[in-house]
């Protein structure tokens, strides 16, 4: 009692319920039920009486008996009362029955293995009349069939008998002993649905007995009232989850798009909530009632905007994007402050896959930053580097946008790094532009102008440490490609300001670029134009984090450079101390990107300084990029490159790892990099091909088809582990299509599956789709996957079934 102890009463009840008189055991047993549970020492004392009087000739004691064993009964009582139970439930009165069988209910939750007893008594109840005995045998059956779902095709049978039931309920008159607002026993109803979906699921023969009277219940219920509106939900999962007729689906799509409509917040949640599920089914007929969830966007209830915005990026498609994109745009200004790191990851995805063209892509993208460049993951940030580089003809409307973007405004963090990196990579094309017009604003350019702009971001309040490694490596790199005297002059005075500065590792790239002004021979060289960024994957989860086990090693904002990262960072490839490091690898892409035909013969010197590290790659310098372990077996360059790449070395106040040994007459390491352009090889070193690696851990392989997952859990919600399935494809077999994935978890979890991002697997792609495990019990998660798809090679079809558990301890 309001946790006080109550041992005190529970003999008391116990003398009570050994009366004989009605009212001294109607009181017991409510003390009992109150005052004990299946826990408690004392109950099992109580199994003798209740034993009595479930033999009791009075049939409210015996139903006093069946309501305390169905509230507190434990599995020892169960066990020993079962035949009791069983026995009542054939009763003649319909009170006991009814009792029965919620006595029943528990037994079998308790005792899942004693369900048996009970299978042939609950078929009698589904013919019952009486609907408060229908009411507890479908309930019984329900629990038996989600329990045990080997008893589904048990009770199959009975779906002909259910319809019958639930015709009779929507063509009966008014009945004042059922009517609720004018509905003839919603409870009832509501019930016959959930059993009809469960027992119609994956069956056609089943489905097809239903259709009729699942369209006569969804067209004939009023929806004014708020049972009415209960029947209809139930009547709407049912069809999305059985094997219905299209115009049913439609017919309940259009269910959920009027209770949109409804005043009540819980009706529009629920309405959003299963529109989100049934998205991947029937897509077409949920973008009809595109218009109404976009005004969800702007509704008061936080809940309703959340699962409004999910449903508006599940819509985007190639006819669509440009109008949702625009109203996402818009509600991404005045969105709540936790939907804009999500919101801005999911349009970069849904730019990235349904972008008319490039240049709309590139709009969509800068004014995604110019809205919420302080909320840009830095994975998204580092693709929209990329569709720069790699969009060599829009180049100079990418710089000039961001130039004038940054002449209005420098607080949005992203916008400022993206900004920065274009202006440094392509100044040069910037000032051979002229003055430009944007927005109806004539801005003109000059060097003087744009070294004029990086200042003042670099001295401007929202700097941080991130912010100033980009500009000073941008000063760095425009020193190459502005041919003023008064510029270059500026630039170095800048950079001396710096030296003394408080951050290690601002003070160390202002000493290491001023005195690269010293080597003029190799300079513009070291500070060339970059190739095209290796392409990262951002995988999508619960909370939109960013994991990728498979990249091999874990960049550390805290851990110190390593002395070929200095020099990458000197060439613009990265920074440093890995926290702006915008193409630091993530997870290969299964498409290597080369940089465009115009950029070739710049590359040759980007290959030179990869070789003097003693890297495998000549033509991609995206290759040094590999694991450590792998970058050890590749390195096989000679013994000249290892001394060059000391002398390299040398300048950044640094020894190299492993060292040949020099001559002692060999010159200084400032003399060997003065010589470097001298020393250099004519022609890059061959080019090592690897073996693909795929991330996660493989739970198929048949056929060149592979199937890996990718767990992580839920940062918001411990109990949720989000696993991202990836389907690649070796090409052994050609195309793989039809790819259809389906999964089951324990009962004791909860599976939520998402619609893949494509059901065409081409050879050297990768798909993914996302898969959300709620186990609130932390049990071990294990897998029975069911997998088809077609061979492009033969034709034929592939059904399989394969089965994955528990991952290892270190993979959440």
């Amino acid at each position: 009692m309001l946790g006080y102890p109550a041992h005190f009463g529970q003999m008391e009840c116990l003398k009570l319920v050994a009366s004989p008189k009605y009212a001294d055991k109607r009181l017991g047993y409510l003390g009992i039920m109150l005052l004990i549970d299946e826990k408690t020492e004392v109950l099992t004392l109580v199994t003798n009486s209740l034993k009595n009087d479930l033999n009791h000739n009075n049939m409210y004691i015996v139903g006093l008996a069946l309501c305390t064993l169905g509230n507190i009964s434990s599995s020892e009582m169960a066990r020993d009362l079962c035949a009791e139970v069983e026995k009542l439930l054939g009763s003649s009165n319909t009170y006991i029955r009814k009792k029965a069988g919620l006595a029943a209910l528990r037994i079998i939750r308790r005792v899942p293995e004693l369900y048996e007893n009970f299978i042939s008594r609950t078929k009698s109840l589904l013919n019952d009349r009486n609907h408060g005995v229908l009411v507890t045998g479908i309930t019984l059956v329900t629990e038996m069939c989600e329990a045990m779902p080997e008893n589904i095709a048990l009770f199959r049978k009975a779906v002909p008998l259910l319809v019958r039931h639930l015709k009779n309920l929507t063509t009966a008159g008014f009945s004042p002993e059922h009517d609720v607002t004018g509905v003839t026993d919603p409870f009832l109803q509501v019930k016959i649905l959930r059993l009809l979906r469960i027992l119609a699921h994956n069956d056609q023969e089943a489905s097809e007995a239903m259709n009729d009277i699942l369209a006569q219940v969804a067209t004939n219920t009023e929806s004014a009232k708020n049972v009415g509106n209960a029947i209809l939900y139930e009547t709407v999962l049912a069809i999305m989850d059985i094997q219905s007729e299209a115009g049913l689906r439609i017919l309940a799509v259009n269910i959920l798009g009027k209770f949109l409509s409804n005043r009540d917040n819980n009706i529009r949640y629920v309405a959003l909530e299963t529109l989100n599920k049934t998205v991947g089914i029937d897509t077409q007929a949920v973008q009809r009632h595109r218009n109404t969830i976009l005004d969800c966007l702007r509704d008061g209830d936080i809940s309703i905007r959340r699962r409004a915005l999910e449903l508006s990026f599940a819509l985007i498609n190639e006819g669509n994007v440009r109008v949702l994109m625009r109203e996402l745009l818009a509600f991404l200004e005045v969105a709540d402050t936790e939907f804009k790191q999500s919101m801005t990851t999911k349009i970069s995805l849904a730019a990235e896959r349904f972008a008319p063209n490039k240049r709309w892509h590139i709009d969509t993208m800068l004014r995604m930053l110019k809205l919420a460049g302080n909320y840009v993951r830095e994975e998204v940030l580092a693709g929209f580097i990329r569709l720069i580089a790699q969009s060599g003809d829009m180049q100079q409307y990418t710089v000039q946008k961001l130039y004038a973007a940054l002449k209005r405004d420098i607080s949005q963090e992203s916008l400022v790094l993206a900004g920065v990196w274009v202006i440094g990579e392509y100044g040069d094309i910037l000032i051979s532009g002229g003055t430009f017009e944007d927005d109806d604003t004539q801005i003109e350019v000059t060097d003087t102008s744009v070294v004029n702009l990086l200042e003042s971001i670099l001295m401007g309040p929202y700097a941080n440490q991130l912010t100033r490694e980009y500009v000073l490596t941008a000063l760095m790199k425009l020193s190459s490609r502005l041919s003023d005297a008064s510029v270059q002059s500026k630039i170095i005075e800048i950079l001396n300001r710096h030296k003394a500065s408080m951050e290690v590792e601002i003070q160390q790239r202002a000493v290491e670029y001023t005195n690269l002004f010293s080597f003029d021979t190799i300079r513009p060289a070291v500070l060339e134009r970059m190739p095209v960024p290796e392409g990262r994957t951002i995988i999508k989860t619960g909370n939109d984090e960013l994991n990728s086990p498979a990249s091999g090693r874990v960049a550390s904002k805290s851990a110190g450079p390593s002395d070929q990262d200095l020099l990458l960072d000197l060439m613009g490839v990265g920074t440093a101390s890995g926290a702006g490091d915008v193409l630091e690898e993530a997870e290969a892409s299964p498409e290597v990107s080369h940089a465009p035909a115009a950029t070739a013969p710049k590359q040759h010197n980007a290959d030179l300084l990869a070789d003097i590290f003693g890297s495998s790659s000549g033509s991609a310098p995206a290759q040094s990029f590999q694991p450590q372990e792998q970058q050890q077996q590749a390195r096989t360059a000679p013994a000249n490159s290892s001394n060059n790449a000391s002398a390299l070395l040398d300048l950044f106040g640094a020894a190299p790892a492993q060292t040949s040994a020099a001559p002692a007459s060999s010159s200084s390491g400032l003399d060997a990099l003065a010589d470097l352009s001298s020393a250099l090889p004519s022609t890059p070193p061959a080019h090592h091909q690897q073996q693909q690696q795929f991330p996660g851990y493989e739970a198929y392989g048949k056929n060149g088809f592979s199937v890996h997952l990718l767990p992580s859990r839920d940062r918001s919600n411990p109990a949720i582990i989000n696993i991202q399935v990836l389907f690649n494809n070796s090409g052994a077999n050609g195309t793989i299509s039809n790819v259809q994935f389906q999964a089951a978890v324990p009962k004791s979890q909860r599976l939520q599956l998402a619609s893949p991002s494509n059901t065409t697997v081409a050879p050297a792609v990768t798909e993914k789709q996302l898969m959300r495990i709620n186990n609130p019990q932390q049990t071990p998660v294990k897998l029975r996957l069911r997998i088809s798809y077609v061979l492009s090679s033969t034709g034929q079809k592939i059904d399989d079934m394969a089965e994955y558990g528990p991952f290892p301890e270190n993979a959440l």
